[in-house]
């Protein structure tokens, strides 16, 4: 019997990415994952784009009340749980404007509802098949891999949605747009835009594994301040004294839930210490 061929030893083995099943399990997830970004899109199309980051800013409340409803149960400290009612209250004075009383876009406010659902779901969901598709060593998914498939299987879930209410109107709005701004203008803002989404997500993935709890929690508060600064001068909206207080409020109340949250109980703290 002839011998076996072996492989040059200057030449590597490439480990598969994920199996099949793999990819079913994440299945969920990119549903999720696509809900939570359109929502958010079409959160900020509705309305001012400071209100829809602000209304985002609840989504660690969304994220409790699911984490206490769906198994494993996840029960937070209960600091953590005071800071929600700190993360409501800004929300509900932002949307409070001087001498008109309660000015709630429901559109707006009903998308960017929506998209902290399923960002809930996605971090719940998806934790468990992360955390066991990276531990397998024999397969290639590091953070990137992992968010690169969750983001293929959310494009996946978009097409069949955006084909059956944006397909008769794709022409007409294509053209309009191509008229208005130029076709060169659109394509390019059109590739950015994906790109950059793209591009930071993956960065933000792979920062949050190599960085600590507490500096995670500080960037993701200071990126939603950023934007809302950002898009108050960029887009002129307006940021009345009550919409400027809620704001500092609700994300300060988010930063607060963060560490709070991920402060370990006393009781595991002496169980590890002895």
């Amino acid at each position: 019997m002839p011998p076996k061929a072996e492989a040059p030893s200057n030449m590597k083995l490439v480990r598969r990415i994920c199996s099949s099943a793999d990819i079913i399990a994440c299945v969920p997830i990119g549903l999720c994952a696509a809900a939570a970004h359109g929502g958010s899109v079409l959160a900020m199309g509705a309305g001012a784009v400071s209100f829809a980051q602000i209304v985002k800013a609840c989504e660690p409340v969304f994220a409790a009340v699911i984490g206490l409803l769906s198994p494993p149960i996840d029960v937070k400290p209960p600091l953590a749980y005071a800071m929600l009612l700190v993360i409501v209250g800004g929300v509900g004075l932002a949307c409070v404007k001087e001498g008109k009383g309660i000015d709630i876009n429901t559109t707006a406010l009903m998308f960017a509802s929506v998209a902290n659902v399923a960002a809930a779901f996605k971090g719940k969901l998806g934790k468990a098949v992360t955390d066991k598709l990276k531990k397998d060593k024999s397969k290639n998914m590091d953070s990137a891999n992992v968010y690169a498939v969750m983001n293929i299987l959310s494009f996946l879930w978009t097409v069949p949605m955006v084909l059956i209410e944006e397909l008769p109107t794709l022409g007409q709005e294509w053209e309009g747009a191509v008229n208005k701004h130029g076709l060169y203008e659109v394509v390019f803002n059109i590739a950015m835009s994906g790109f950059f989404f793209y591009i930071y997500n993956e960065f933000a993935f792979a920062f949050t594994a190599q960085v600590g709890a507490v500096t995670s929690s500080v960037l993701n508060t200071a990126k939603r301040v950023i934007i809302i600064v950002a898009s108050a001068i960029i887009f002129q909206e307006g940021m009345g004294r009550n919409k400027m207080m809620g704001s500092a409020i609700a994300i300060g109340g988010t930063f607060l839930y963060s560490m709070a949250s991920k402060k370990k109980p006393a009781v595991d703290a002496a169980k590890k210490a002895a």
